[in-house]
C-alpha cells in the first residue's frame, strides 16, 4: 500500500532533536472521554472492547481530536491490556471501575502456560485498525503506536484489575521472583512483537506506557521495569519507511530514574508534572527529547491561567528543540473540550520564541 508523504513531521523532528518551528504537541488520551464525539461514539459500538476491535470506529476516534484541534500526532486508539486480552485473561469493563480480567494469574503454573500472541491473529484489529488510520490520516501527521509496559501489564493481570496497594503483584515479586521475571520475560518478548507489528502496519513512532513503575522501590524499578523496557528497546524495529521510529518510555512517578531511563537507548522520555523539565533537561542532556509535562488538572482552571502555565512549562524547557508539549498523564474525561482548546493555541502561540 502507498503510504502519502508526511506534510506535518514536526513530532518526529522534535524527538530525534531536529529544528522545528514551534513545539510539537499532542495529549496523552486525546482520543476519549472528554469529546462528546467520542462518547457518541463508543454508544454506538457498544462497549469499550467493541470499540477497540472494530477498526473503523478505532479509526474514526483516533482521528476525532485532529478534526477539532491542531495536533502535531495521532495516537492509536487502543488500550493498554490487549496483549493480556490476547494471552487468554478475558479483559472487560466494569462502569466507573476499570479494567478486570475474568481469569487473573493466580499461580506460578498459570505463568509457565503464557505464551507470545499471534499478531496476524490474536491481535489482528489492532494492526488492521493502525493500517486504516494511516491511510485516512493522509500524511497531515504521524501516528504513534503503543503498549504498556511488562510491570504494567503485569501488574494488571496479576492484581485482576486496578490496585491502590499492589499487594499481590509484590508478593508474587518478592516470594517468586524467578516466577515474576518468567512473566515479565513473555511480555517483554509480546510487547516487541506487538510495537514491530504497529511499526510494520504503519506506527511513525512507539511509545511504552510505564504507568505503575513508580510504586517500586529504586532497585526493584531497574530489576523488574527498566531491563524489561530496555530489552524492548533494543527489539523494536529502528528505521520504517526511510525514517527512524522514535520509541519514548514513560514510567509515571518515575522522574526520580530519567538518568537510568535515558541509558536504555530511548529516543524520547515521558516526564509527569511532578518533575520540573528544566530540571529534566539538566539532568539527561543531549541524550534524549522530552515530552510533558503539564498537569492535566490544570486544564479544569480558566483559559488564562492555562496559557499561564504553557508559558511556565515553554520557559522551563528554554531554547531548543528536543520537546514535545504534552500532559504529563491522561486527560481527565470531565475537562471542557474548548479548554482543551485554549492548551493547544497557547502552545502555538508562545513556543515559536524558543526556536529562533
Amino acid at each position: 500500500m502507498h503510504k502519502p508523504a508526511l506534510k506535518n513531521d514536526r513530532y518526529l523532528r522534535a524527538l530525534m532533536k531536529q529544528p522545528v518551528d514551534r513545539t510539537p504537541v499532542w495529549m496523552m488520551r486525546q482520543a476519549g472521554r472528554y469529546l462528546p464525539e467520542y462518547k457518541a461514539t463508543r454508544a454506538q459500538a457498544g462497549d469499550f472492547m467493541s470499540l477497540c476491535r472494530n477498526t473503523e470506529l478505532a479509526c474514526e476516534v483516533t482521528l476525532q481530536p485532529l478534526r477539532r484541534y491542531d495536533l502535531d500526532a495521532a495516537i492509536l486508539f487502543s488500550d493498554i491490556l490487549t496483549i493480556p486480552d490476547a494471552m487468554g485473561l478475558e479483559l472487560y469493563f466494569e462502569t466507573g471501575e476499570g479494567p478486570k480480567f475474568a481469569k487473573p494469574i493466580t499461580s506460578v503454573e498459570q505463568i509457565e502456560q503464557l505464551a507470545v500472541p499471534d499478531m496476524g491473529s490474536d491481535l489482528r484489529y489492532v494492526t488492521d485498525a493502525v493500517s486504516l488510520i494511516r491511510q485516512e490520516l493522509q500524511g497531515n501527521v504521524p501516528l504513534i503506536g503503543f503498549s504498556g509496559s511488562p510491570w504494567t501489564l503485569a501488574t494488571y493481570m496479576v492484581e485482576g484489575g486496578s490496585t491502590k496497594n499492589f499487594s499481590k503483584v509484590k508478593q508474587l515479586m518478592f516470594a517468586e521472583p524467578e516466577a515474576m521475571h518468567k512473566l515479565l520475560d513473555v511480555l517483554a518478548d509480546s510487547v516487541i512483537d506487538y510495537l514491530n507489528a504497529q511499526i510494520e502496519a504503519g506506527a511513525q513512532s512507539v511509545m511504552v506506557f510505564d504507568t505503575w513503575g513508580g510504586v517500586l522501590s529504586p532497585r526493584d524499578y531497574k530489576l523488574f521495569s527498566l531491563t524489561y523496557m530496555e530489552k524492548i528497546v533494543n527489539g523494536l524495529t529502528k528505521e520504517s519507511e526511510g525514517r527512524t521510529v522514535p520509541v519514548t518510555l514513560f514510567t509515571k512517578n518515575g522522574g526520580q530514574w530519567l538518568e537510568a531511563m535515558a541509558a536504555t537507548g530511548t529516543t524520547g522520555l515521558g516526564v509527569d508534572w511532578t518533575t520540573d523539565l528544566g530540571d529534566a533537561r539538566a539532568r539527561v542532556g543531549d541524550q534524549v527529547a522530552l515530552q510533558g509535562n503539564m498537569d492535566p488538572s490544570v486544564l479544569y482552571a480558566s483559559p488564562a491561567r492555562i496559557e499561564d502555565e504553557v508559558k511556565t512549562i515553554l520557559a522551563s524547557f528554554g531554547e531548543g528543540t528536543g520537546h514535545v508539549f504534552n500532559l504529563g498523564h491522561g486527560i481527565h474525561p470531565e475537562v471542557d473540550p474548548e479548554h482543551a482548546g485554549a492548551f493547544i493555541e497557547a502552545i502555538h502561540k508562545h513556543s515559536p520564541q524558543y526556536h529562533k
